[in-house]
């Protein structure tokens, strides 16, 4: 006979598939809210609210509004569009306050095994947005892991026959690594060190 509800089980497979949970760590996860229903009621209030007025912008990023506060801010250099993994690199890069210009979150890296081609990422409409916004230089800062380098290699030939200057991070990013797993100065170092790709 199982002691655990059907609908708890189904709450702890749920949160089970959030990125770096286990089926432990969830249960663990789930029984605290269980045992704080008023913190419980707000969680599900904040995923329902996000759920229904989060918007994807062109760029990728999430915001209320598409498109975002980001594209629409007069402010940032148009002419310059930093290409990053998903929208968790867009709020790294942010945090550091060290790029001013527009962002192009491609959702993921080329990765065949999950599903993850060119078609399926948000990568043909980069020259679009090159031409639109008079672009002339993309930065590709994405992972340092091997993916992510086949990744930017691909986005370099599919942009190369454009007169843009195309730029990769370097300096500080370490092979294997995550963007949104470095610290502050490690990104900002990299940043700054980027290198041209067209030599």
């Amino acid at each position: 006979m199982a002691i655990i509800p059907d609908s708890i089980e189904g709450f702890v497979d749920l949160v089970s598939k959030l990125p770096g949970l286990g089926r432990r760590s969830a249960r663990r996860i789930v029984l605290h809210m269980l045992s704080n229903r008023s913190e419980m009621a707000k969680f599900g209030h904040s995923v329902l609210k996000a759920a229904q007025e989060m918007l994807v912008c062109i760029c990728g990023n999430i915001d209320l509004s598409s498109p975002c506060k980001i594209c629409t801010d007069e402010r940032r250099d148009r002419s310059t569009i930093c290409v990053v993994k998903d929208v968790s690199d867009i709020w790294a890069m942010e945090r550091n306050h060290i790029y001013n210009g527009l962002y192009h979150a491609i959702g993921g890296v080329l990765n065949i095994s999950e599903g993850k081609t060119p078609a399926t990422l948000n990568i043909y409409s980069i020259k679009n947005r090159i031409k639109e916004n008079n672009v002339s230089e993309v930065i590709l800062a994405l992972d340092g892991t091997l993916n992510g380098e086949s990744t930017a290699h691909y986005i370099w030939q599919t942009v190369s026959d454009t007169n843009v200057k195309i730029t990769r991070l370097a300096h500080g990013m370490p092979v294997g690594g995550e963007l949104d797993y470095m610290d502050d100065g490690t990104i900002s170092i990299a940043m700054r060190m980027r290198y041209n790709m067209k030599q």
